[in-house]
């Protein structure tokens, strides 16, 4: 039974068409849950009573935890985001469903050991999410495109370039073909191409205006490799910089350092790869990519590490380099010097 001077916490399983709140007291006695469709204001009237006494809350990060994070920090609510990827349950239980789990999540939190997620700034994450849309959009495009090269060298024996198939107008690109079966699919492609690379660049426009309101995006173009594209990606997806400790920290977020456990020698397992930022891994093994064709530093430290392992390794150990940089740039607000990223470059240019 509740007590006036009780200290509260609740836990949330979140899906995506109901959830179930758990609520337990300091002594970790359960006093409460209840399951709810996805609204927020019944959320808040069941929370209602105990608003005076509940001192925190958790919520896992499913896909569509936005609108009820959002929504309880805007009602001042103290609510944390859990990371599923480092929580364990004990292995042997034997029944579990919604309500277990959502007194679970406010056990971890009653205990001070909830393994927390990030919560993005809200008004920025909108923006986040929009470039992330436009790399969606990007891959579409690039598959119409080779599409439309494989038509054009299928039916007339001729290589079509990228550049090219960018710029046919529909009725052009209609025009390449006799039989009106590939004249049809010819002109809707170009439709879809011309649409597609207009929707990318109004994206473009508005993403930029947030990024370079953003003071580390201006610092990161210094870096070799690193563009607009690119330099808007990874200060958007980072974010705040300082819930990264460590360069090394950063970079395992990156998805640029091995994943492997190794034991008396062995490789026992490889652990999560997939722990991380996608987009950032991708921001930065391209990077990695620009900077050894266009960068001679950066070019004669990936040949000398080529040569030693392989190309892809080679790159993936660019793009860690270039990854630390970025963090050391972004957390201490420092301008690119390649003679602290290649030093051996900077002793051979003094002797």
């Amino acid at each position: 039974m509740r007590k006036p001077k009780d200290k509260l916490y609740a836990g949330i399983d979140l899906h995506s068409n109901n959830l179930t709140i758990g609520l337990v007291n300091q002594d970790g006695q359960r006093l409460a849950h209840r399951k709810l469709p996805c609204e927020l204001n019944q959320v808040t009237a069941f929370l209602a009573p105990y608003i005076g006494q509940l001192q925190a809350m958790a919520v896992e990060s499913t896909f569509n935890w936005y609108w009820l994070v959002d929504g309880l920090h805007a009602q001042e609510y103290s609510i944390d985001l859990a990371n599923p990827a480092a929580i364990k349950q004990y292995n042997g239980l034997k029944h579990a469903d919604d309500k277990d789990d959502a007194y679970f999540l406010a056990e971890l939190q009653r205990l001070n050991i909830l393994p927390k997620a990030h919560i993005y700034d809200a008004q920025l994450r909108p923006v986040r999410d929009l470039l992330r849309r436009r790399m969606s959009l990007v891959q579409q495009r690039t598959s119409l495109l080779l599409s439309m090269k494989s038509l054009h060298a299928r039916t007339l024996g001729q290589s079509l370039e990228l550049s090219q198939a960018k710029k046919l107008e529909p009725a052009a690109a209609s025009g390449l073909y006799e039989h009106p079966a590939h004249q049809l699919i010819a002109r809707i492609q170009a439709e879809h191409i011309q649409a597609l690379g207009q929707s990318i660049r109004q994206i473009e426009q508005v993403v930029s205006q947030g990024a370079r309101s953003l003071p580390m995006y201006e610092d990161l173009l210094r870096i070799p490799g690193i563009g607009q594209t690119l330099g808007m990606t990874i200060t958007l997806e980072v974010g705040d910089i300082k819930r990264f400790k460590t360069e090394g920290d950063f970079a395992s977020y990156c998805r640029t350092v091995d994943a492997k456990h190794i034991s008396n020698g062995k490789v026992k397992s490889e652990n999560n790869r997939k722990c991380g930022n996608k987009y950032l891994s991708w921001a930065f093994v391209e990077a990695a990519n620009f900077s050894k064709r266009f960068d001679a530093p950066c070019r004669r430290w990936f040949d000398r590490k080529a040569a030693k392992t392989s190309k892809v390794i080679a790159t993936k150990a660019l793009a860690c380099k270039l990854a630390k940089v970025a963090w050391h740039v972004m957390a201490h607000q420092t301008c690119y010097d390649p003679g602290r990223l290649f030093p051996e470059s900077k002793n051979q240019v003094m002797k």
